[in-house]
């Protein structure tokens, strides 16, 4: 049997891979979660991937008309960036006129379970407001 000394690297904590990213004091931008969460945020982030999760490709009016209460400023922006995290793949086609479509990149795609993760947790979360008593 064997003990722990003064030296020993301290175990993995309960919940959290055993990397160097899990006992920073700080956020620090190359941690592996930071990256996820700057992926994802913004409002309507989480509903432009859940489209494209849904149809292997759609257009900018696509993704307009199945989220119409989304402005196409913000639906510019948002797109935008998940090309920019690698996380959508935008394909130009040829032609009069020109056609562009966006998709997720297999990376994106891997979203899917995150997601769900999140729903799930947000779902049993204690104090939801529709668990609230008026």
């Amino acid at each position: 049997m064997t003990h722990r000394t003064v030296g020993d690297a301290p175990a993995a904590l309960p919940g959290l891979p055993d990397d160097r990213h899990a006992r920073v004091a700080a956020p620090r931008p190359d941690c592996p979660v930071e990256i996820a969460l700057a992926a994802l945020r913004g409002r309507w982030t989480t509903l432009v991937v859940r489209e494209l999760l849904r149809r292997e490709t759609l257009s900018y009016s696509d993704l307009a008309a199945r989220l119409p209460a989304l402005s196409d400023k913000v639906l510019s922006d948002r797109l935008a960036r998940l090309v920019a995290a690698g996380v959508v793949a935008k394909d130009r086609t040829a032609g009069w006129p020109p056609t562009v479509g966006y998709r997720l990149t297999p990376h994106g795609r891997e979203l899917g379970p995150v997601l769900q993760a999140l729903w799930d947790w947000g779902a049993a979360a204690p104090g939801r407001p529709e668990d609230r008593e008026p």
